[in-house]
Formats: structure tokens, sequence, C-alpha cells
């Protein structure tokens, strides 16, 4: 296969994704799921601190993720009716330049020795001190882990529409009580993290009623000269 090939694979997948609503009721098979988490979990975090999580909620689950929360999910309604799987996007709280999290991801990335550590952490210090001004605030902390979950999504979308599986991205909820909800649940621990989005995947059940409308592109798109 070319580079032009895979050129027009990718384009041709950008070309069919839309947010798909409905589903049919085919469900996707595991080892295709399995694929498409994968390109999730190869995704890049800032800082390399892969400050998330995913939880998969197959065919059999749903039933319980729509009773706890489709009443609060106003942009989720038909796809818990009808997806073959949901993925719900789960971001890191206080993820601090001194937290244990940030030691591990460090220690992941083979950086071992004290000198090596204090020397990481000092500049993570000043990234979150001096730049961003977040270490100190809960909510700019989980925001900014929050952020980078959608780096997450975007790449099992395109995976997703590359073999032929739809999906829509979802964030029309109310979080506070949605988290509430699944910690009640047991899904996640709300000390430690909270939902950022989700995203729902299955087989379109017909082709959108309206054709997809984009900016024109040199509005969108500038080259500096």
């Amino acid at each position: 296969m070319t580079q032009e090939d895979v050129k027009n694979q990718i384009r041709a997948a950008f070309d069919h994704r839309v947010a798909v609503r409905v589903y049919n009721e085919q469900v996707i098979p595991k080892e295709d799921m399995e694929f498409i988490l994968d390109t999730a979990w190869l995704s890049p975090s800032s800082v390399g601190l892969e400050g998330w999580r995913f939880i998969v909620v197959d065919k059999h689950h749903i039933p319980e993720l729509s009773a706890a929360i489709k009443d609060l999910a106003w942009g989720a309604q038909p796809q818990l009716d009808t997806a073959s799987h949901f993925v719900l996007l789960v971001a890191e709280k206080n993820a601090r330049f001194d937290g244990e999290s940030m030691r591990q991801s460090l220690v992941r990335r083979g950086i071992t020795d004290a000198e090596g550590l204090e020397s990481r952490i000092k500049l993570y210090q000043a990234f979150q001190e001096r730049d961003m001004q977040m270490a100190d605030n809960p909510r700019a902390l989980w925001d900014w882990t929050a952020k980078q979950t959608y780096i997450a999504m975007g790449n099992m979308m395109t995976a997703a529409s590359m073999i032929g599986i739809d999906s829509c991205p979802i964030e029309g909820f109310n979080h506070e009580v949605l988290n509430q909800r699944l910690a009640e649940l047991g899904w996640i621990d709300l000390e430690k993290e909270a939902v950022a989005t989700m995203v729902s995947f299955g087989y379109r059940r017909k082709d959108p009623k309206h054709p997809r409308a984009r900016k024109p592109r040199q509005e969108v798109i500038t080259w500096l000269d």
C-alpha cells in the first residue's frame, strides 16, 4: 500500500464519519472494540501523564447505564436505546506535579533515578505553577486532564470509521449528577476521578437526513506567508 493509498483510506473514513444518534441492532465484535480501545490506550497525553481511564459499557450493561443517567443525559437519549457500546472517558482529579500519578508516569518512561525524577518534577512544577497557574486549583487540574481525553476520543472515532463502525461523541449531560450516580454504581471513585465525556459506538440505522456541512476550508485553515 502506497502513501497515497493510506491518505485516501484516511480521507474516506473522515468523509464517512458523522455523529450517529440512532444505531441498528448489530453488535460490534469484541475484537473490533479492542482495536478501537487500543487507539485510546496508545493516544498521547500532556507530559505523558495518561491521567485517564476508559470504562467500556457493552450491550449487556447499557440498560444499567441508561437507568442511571438517561433522565439527565439529554445528549445520549437515542444512543442509550440503540448503541452497541458506550465508552466513558474518565479524567483524573488533582494530578499535581508532586502527586504519585505524575511520579509513576515518569517511572513508566524509564526515569527512575532520584536525580532524574527530582529534575523532571521541578520542571512540571514550573509548568503547573507558573505557566498554567493550576497547581493549587482542583478544578483547573481536572480541566487539564479532562481536555486530554478528547485526544483519545478523536482517535477512537477515526479508528472506528476506518473499519466501518459509527460513533457519536456525547457531552450533553449534567456532569455533577451523572458522576454522583456512577459513583453510587461503583463505576468511578469521585475522590480521584470524574467522567469528562462519553462516546457511543454502533452501526448507523440509516444515512443522515441532511448532508454534513463545514465552513469553507479557507476560513478555517490559515497558512502564514
